[in-house]
């Protein structure tokens, strides 16, 4: 049965027990490669540094998932030694196995290393995460080597775990961990969506959690309580919109400046598993977002309501009309994020001569469809597309021909349609961030007139 949606919504809970370390002296240590997403949430939610500790597991010879080991950066090296006698592993056997994982873990050490100085643990709080725990191998060695690398505490914390291998760690100071279930089997069977993490993801998650330290502004936080700058909301709403009532997730900074409403045409804009993973990028960027189902369940069974532009660009401008009506988002920048059709219903609802809205961003959007409107849209628009979707690359350079707004065509290398790639919806991510920062949270801007 499954606990979490994803690696992003499991790094949100874990980050927000964790919210006691905020503003100690930590640095967040994914292990790669699924722990890194959950990490960087965990980074994000301390505003704390991030990293790796690059380990691998021993699998059996001929049962690669069940561990025998670990081994980790250092030389550092942790045997299951049950497992070794119960599998009457030879120590050639063994070699064999710890030869090959330490080249691959060697070349992960200086792919993950590339440009990047690592982090020094001298005397902090060492905070390891990965996106589950079953043997237990892996964690251990990554606790060895913190402790080696000079940590003064090291705290692992993961989403979920069999109680008896948390009683059995004795070298981490201390465990947290959200879930223990009964009947723990695998890791995986307790995410809905335990997608691969590939390395490429890795590098473009530590890319953008180094960028938003540099981003950040230490001297504003020294001068505000810990609370306040960490304060957030989240709710589940329900938006009017002629007779019928929008399902949405507003997550709101406090204060909020800025705010992205996610336009979908079919299916859940709240459960999509990209659309939270993008929300998540936005969010840490201190933009809130609205993610936003633009058609009822029953709506979405008869299919040409996908494709009814204007029925979709007028509940957005419903959902927009309703973040002015409340009180904390009244004088925020408005942006919208729209995915396949839902982009072309964003871009109508965009040029609306009452629209008052200050960014879009299409991801693998339908902007053709906004059709001859195109030409009537004043927020500045970025298209994000893969390379190869080419269909839709194509549709989107005609849209493109016709906007007289600032715009830009950025095609994501490697990317199909759902950008399902290992690493592209980082980067479709990371682009529409960088966009909406840009237009939504200039750094000299005041509230809206």
């Amino acid at each position: 049965m499954s606990i979490f949606e994803d690696r992003v919504d499991a790094g949100r809970h874990l980050g927000r027990r964790l919210s006691d370390l905020r503003g100690q002296d930590i640095v967040v240590l994914g292990l790669p490669r699924g722990g890194v997403p959950v990490a960087f949430e965990v980074a994000a939610a301390l505003d704390a540094p991030l990293d790796v500790i690059v380990v691998r597991k021993l699998g059996l010879p001929y049962q690669p998932e069940l561990a025998m080991g670990a081994i980790g950066e250092g030389g550092a090296r942790v045997l299951e030694e049950r497992v070794l006698a119960h599998a009457r592993i030879s120590d050639a056997e063994l070699k064999a196995v710890e030869d090959r994982e330490r080249t691959v873990l060697e070349n992960r050490v200086a792919r993950f290393r590339k440009g990047r100085t690592r982090q020094d643990l001298t005397g902090r709080i060492a905070v390891i995460v990965d996106d589950g725990i079953a043997t237990g191998s892996t964690a251990r060695v990554a606790c060895r080597v913190a402790r080696q690398l000079g940590a003064a505490r090291v705290i692992l914390a993961v989403p979920v775990a069999p109680a008896d291998t948390l009683g059995s760690l004795t070298e981490p100071d201390e465990v947290v961990c959200l879930a223990t279930p009964h009947h723990f089997s695998a890791v995986g069977y307790h995410y809905r969506d335990f997608s691969p993490t590939e390395d490429d993801e890795v590098v473009q998650l530590l890319d953008a959690a180094a960028k938003r330290l540099q981003n950040s502004q230490p001297a504003a936080r020294k001068t505000e309580p810990a609370e306040e700058s960490a304060a957030e909301f989240e709710e589940e709403v329900e938006i009017p919109s002629r007779g019928i009532r929008l399902q949405g997730q507003l997550h709101l900074p406090v204060p909020a400046r800025g705010v992205v409403v996610f336009a979908h045409g079919s299916g859940s804009s709240r459960h999509s598993p990209r659309n939270r993973y993008v929300a998540g990028v936005l969010q840490q960027a201190g933009l809130g977002t609205l993610l936003l189902d633009l058609l009822t369940p029953a709506e979405e069974r008869n299919r040409a309501n996908v494709f009814d532009i204007e029925l979709l660009a007028r509940r957005l401008s419903a959902a927009t009309d309703w973040l002015s009506s409340r009180r904390d988002t009244a004088s925020c920048t408005i942006g919208y994020f729209g995915a396949s059709t839902g982009a072309g219903a964003a871009l109508w609802a965009a040029s609306e001569p009452t629209a008052r809205i200050d960014a879009v961003v299409s991801r693998g959007g339908r902007p053709d469809l906004a059709g001859p409107r195109l030409s009537a849209v004043r927020a500045p628009t970025l298209l994000i597309v893969g390379s190869y979707d080419y269909e839709v690359l194509e549709l989107n350079r005609k849209a493109k021909s016709m906007m007289r707004c600032p715009n830009q065509l950025a095609v994501v290398q490697g990317a199909t349609h759902l950008f399902e790639e290992p690493g592209t919806l980082a980067a479709a991510a990371i682009l529409a961030r960088d966009w909406f920062v840009d237009y939504l949270l200039p750094a000299t801007a005041g509230p809206k007139e």
